[in-house]
C-alpha cells in the first residue's frame, strides 16, 4: 500500500502537468503562476516565450507592510477571511497593482496543480479586484 502523502503529491503533479499543457504565457498575456507553501503564498507573472518572470509578489512582503502600518478600520472582505486567506487576497491585489504599472491587464491563470479553492481562490479574487482580467 502506498503512502497517502505520496498519492496526494502524485495527484497534484498530474493536475499540474494537465493545466500546464494547455496554458502558455506571452508578453502581452503572461501566465499568472501560483505557488502555495504551508506558511506563505507566492505569485508571479511569467512570460513563457522568453522564460522569465515579469512581476512577482509574496505574502512575506504583505506581513512586513502590515507590521509597519498601524491597524485602522478593517475592511469588510478581510473580516470574512481568515489569516492566511487575508494574506493571499492582499497578495492578489499587490500583484495586480504591480502588473498594471507595467501595463499588463490580461493574464492566463495557472493554479499550479492546486485545487481552485481556499488561498488559491483568494489570490485570484484579489487580483480580479485589483484590475486584472483572467
Amino acid at each position: 500500500m502506498k503512502n497517502q502523502q505520496k498519492i496526494k503529491q502524485e495527484k497534484k503533479e498530474r493536475r499540474h502537468r494537465r493545466v500546464r499543457a494547455k496554458i502558455k504565457g506571452t508578453n502581452e498575456r503572461p501566465r499568472f503562476s501560483v505557488f502555495r507553501s504551508n506558511k506563505q503564498i507566492y505569485v508571479q507573472l511569467v512570460d513563457d516565450t522568453k522564460g522569465r518572470a515579469l512581476v512577482a509578489a509574496d505574502s512575506q512582503k504583505i506581513k512586513i507592510q502590515n507590521t509597519n502600518k498601524k491597524k485602522k478600520k478593517k475592511d469588510e472582505k478581510k473580516n470574512q477571511l481568515g489569516g492566511k486567506m487575508t494574506e493571499a487576497y492582499e497578495v492578489g491585489k499587490l500583484i495586480a497593482q504591480k502588473a498594471l504599472k507595467k501595463k499588463i491587464e490580461q493574464v492566463v491563470f495557472d493554479r499550479g496543480g492546486y485545487k481552485y479553492h481556499g488561498r488559491v481562490k483568494a489570490v485570484a479574487d484579489g487580483a480580479r479586484e485589483g484590475g486584472l482580467k483572467f
